[in-house]
């Protein structure tokens, strides 16, 4: 049985509906089942912060599909639980990680790489570039302004739709014999900018969208403004900064490889999603 954590993310969601969908038998671990995905497959609550809880999701489960804020304290204690139950495989949904990153997530991915790695259970890591829900954030401002304010320059990103990396998760997961020991980058088909980002939304919406470039400390003052954590629009703003100076601008064909369907495209996420932008 595969266990699916932070299964009301988009990730996690739509990893369990898949799973369900091609008849693996499967759990999903939510805090609020409120929030419990759509999907054929077991629900239980549990939260991170309560070991008892992931004990009870874990019993009975051979694959972990790890999904989550990136929180070292809660990931490690997902690893540890799985550790007591005998998990035989952790899929972790990851990013680019480093303990000397300027970007906070990226260090505490590192400290739970760490601990997955001495824990003596197979895993496969699944690094995914910038994802496009991301652009949703941006729909206030957008619907607002016409336009949204950026400081990632001209830097090109492999934008991801959150979709195929639960589908490359859940081919791995269903299969994860196979992928064990492996780390795979995952990208959308294309390297976009964020004109191209206000080009699609311009012609999705039919009017002109303006990408209105700042610099990082602008735009982290503003993110502050709007009331994100300091030490979040802090890492924010450096990792925007990071794309500027070109470190995302990397592509891949494993989505493809894995899932045997092309990743979705930046106008096919819009089209998607376009009544959030309206």
């Amino acid at each position: 049985m595969i266990l699916v954590t932070g299964a009301s993310g988009n990730v996690g969601a739509e990893a369990a509906r898949l799973l369900g969908a091609q008849h693996h038998p499967a759990r999903a671990l939510v805090r609020d089942a409120a929030r419990a995905p759509r999907a054929d497959v077991e629900i239980v609550t549990g939260d991170f912060e309560r070991p008892d809880t992931l004990d009870a999701a874990m019993r009975g489960i051979e694959t972990v599909i790890l999904v989550s804020p990136a929180v070292p304290a809660q990931e490690i204690a997902v690893i540890a639980s799985a550790v007591r139950a005998g998990v035989q495989h952790i899929v972790k949904i990851t990013s680019k990680a480093s303990d000397d990153s300027p970007v906070e997530r990226r260090r505490g991915q590192a400290r739970i790489e760490a601990y997955l790695e001495t824990s003596g259970i197979a895993c496969t890591l699944l690094r995914a570039n910038a994802y496009m829900q991301n652009l949703l954030a941006l729909a206030p401002m957008i619907k607002q302004s016409r336009g949204f304010v950026m400081s990632a320059g001209d830097g090109q990103v492999g934008m991801i739709d959150a979709r195929d990396v639960a589908a490359t998760a859940a081919a791995v997961a269903a299969k994860a014999a196979a992928h064990a020991g492996r780390t795979y980058w995952l990208t959308g088909p294309d390297l976009i900018t964020y004109h191209d980002v206000a080009e699609a939304l311009s012609d999705a919406l039919g009017h002109e969208i303006e990408y209105r470039q700042t610099t990082p400390d602008a735009h982290r003052t503003a993110m502050i403004r709007a009331g994100v954590p300091e030490a979040v629009a802090t890492s924010n703003a450096k990792a925007f900064e990071l794309i500027a100076e070109g470190d995302a601008a990397w592509l891949s064909d494993e989505v493809a490889a894995i899932t045997g369907a092309a990743p979705r495209s930046l106008r096919t996420f819009i089209a998607d999603h376009i009544a959030a932008f309206t």
